[in-house]
């Protein structure tokens, strides 16, 4: 038997607790319906008899608390409510707990936002970790030792899990499943929970803000400058002149401020800029192409799906069904 430790930590998601206690009981019951035993011993572990969650609308009554835990073979850390800081100083009970576990053979996954609290645990320094899309940023700032693999829907390095954001911790948990059992019980709880299981990016679905949570003023008004000229082709030493800084001072507090390369932060805004037209016109692909400052077409498209994961015409199928894909 597989022991599998959910936690329910204070401030956490409902649904990320309930829904790999569900699947792992449904699993048990693929097994039991093809003359197999079951295979998960699934618990729920807290650090109090009564923990709050979904912020106090709900509370749960975990199987068992930390100390009765003895041993377990996979942790998992549900998703996160609120104010990130905050619910790491509510659960830091856990830390000790996850990282004693951790040691002792456990395998540890995170769903979505739940990565903030296993970072907390020193457990991901030098490795690589996946989360939301739309807390990337805020993660990197906090653990600037952990290497956020952008766009992922699972990382795996280690022992230690962890998914991309909202519903891509079903393809993590669908993993799991694959890995203690087979290709064929993980399909099948894919059919059964009308999950997409080879789905590997969350690219599609991020929407990229332009980092602007800093202090730097000049870099503030290149950001703006990017925004408001996307038809442009824009050059570094334009936005250097713009801001009155030397290029390679410019490059290097941009990159600072952002997280980003200049270049990088130009098409993320321009893509941006582009998958807003495909969804909410009527346009060709050409057509959004020149709107966002390009005139070449295979290299539109290839950059397109580097970041987004769909080519333009995909895009625009899957979230603007008015529209007729022109090519």
């Amino acid at each position: 038997m597989k022991k599998v430790s959910i936690l329910v930590p204070e401030s956490s998601v409902m649904q990320a607790i309930a829904d790999p206690q569900y699947l792992f009981s449904a699993v048990n019951k693929f097994l039991l319906s093809a003359g197999k035993p079951p295979l998960f011993e699934v618990e729920l572990v807290g650090a109090k008899k009564e923990v709050h969650i979904n912020n106090g609308s709900y509370s749960v009554h975990p199987d068992k608390q930390l100390k009765e835990v003895k041993e377990t073979d996979l942790i998992i850390i549900p998703a996160l409510l609120g104010d990130m800081p905050a619910a790491i100083e509510k659960n830091k009970a856990l830390v000790p707990w996850i990282q004693d576990k951790y040691y002792n053979g456990a395998e540890v996954a995170s769903l979505c936002v739940g990565a903030f609290l296993l970072a907390s645990t020193g457990l991901l320094n030098g490795k690589k970790c996946s989360t939301h899309w739309g807390f990337q940023n805020e993660f990197r700032e906090m653990f600037p030792e952990v290497e956020v693999v952008e766009g992922s829907i699972v990382t795996e390095e280690k022992r230690i899990y962890s998914s991309g954001g909202a519903n891509s911790y079903w393809n993590l948990l669908l993993h799991l499943v694959e890995k203690y059992t087979n290709r064929q019980t993980a399909i099948l709880a894919s059919k059964y929970f009308a999950i997409d299981i080879d789905r590997n990016s969350q690219a599609a679905f991020a929407m990229f803000k332009g980092q602007k949570d800093h202090t730097d003023k000049e870099i503030k008004k290149a950001q703006d400058y990017i925004e408001k000229n996307i038809h442009e082709k824009i050059t570094i030493d334009e936005l250097a002149g713009h801001a009155a800084i030397s290029r390679r001072t410019f490059e290097r507090r941009f990159r600072l401020a952002t997280n980003n390369s200049v270049l990088e932060y130009v098409q993320r805004i321009k893509i941006e800029a582009a998958k807003r037209q495909f969804e909410n016109s009527r346009k060709n692909i050409n057509e959004v192409m020149y709107d966002v400052g390009y005139t070449d077409t295979k290299a539109f498209r290839d950059l397109f799906k580097k970041i987004t994961g769909l080519t333009p015409i995909e895009y625009r199928n899957k979230y603007n069904k008015q529209a007729v894909a022109v090519i």
